[in-house]
């Protein structure tokens, strides 16, 4: 038995432009492994990650017509999984008590066991801050905005985007 062969990307896009419901499966399937793995640092857990990716693969679906295909997919897959992340957690936001930047108390931080602490440790920490902490963590350090794109997506200051960014890596 021979393993399923891997259908070339542009075949897929190709398809998909079409409307070819069998390739957006075969893209889906193709893909989900890279944006899960952008979802799950936009979400606090695995069921809210999968919502954020199904969404984004609609979003994709539907805007298909719109990709251009000299630019890499990946990337702007990973933009709709990004920003629809950062929808759904401004959607949540919306619902949650948010203390003033000016009105919080520093945060003192006795930690001496940095050296012993693993990956697994950091994430598992990561996933203690607050929501707005954790969300401007992943769009500066790991997906490269900068604070005055973070800004404008989540709608805050540029200045509160670095405070939440210091006190995240805090």
């Amino acid at each position: 038995m021979h393993p399923p062969q891997r259908i070339a990307e542009d075949e897929l896009i190709r398809q998909c432009k079409a409307g070819s419901l069998r390739y957006q499966e075969l893209l889906y399937k193709q893909f989900y492994g890279y944006a899960m793995g952008i979802g799950l640092r936009y979400s606090l857990n695995r069921d809210d990650a999968l919502e954020v990716v199904n969404d984004a693969f609609i979003k994709a679906f539907h805007s298909m017509g719109n990709y251009d295909i000299t630019k890499p997919f990946k990337a702007w897959l990973r933009t709709i999984v990004v920003n629809t992340a950062i929808d759904r957690r401004r959607k949540d936001l919306k619902h949650q008590l948010n203390i003033e930047l000016d009105n919080a108390g520093p945060i003192i931080s006795h930690v001496n066991a940095m050296d012993s602490l693993g990956v697994q440790d950091i994430l598992n920490m990561m996933k203690e801050l607050p929501v707005m902490q954790i969300t401007i963590f992943n769009l500066y350090e790991i997906d490269g905005y900068n604070h005055d794109e973070i800004a404008d997506m989540l709608n805050i200051p540029a200045s509160s985007s670095r405070v939440y960014l210091s006190r995240a890596k805090e």
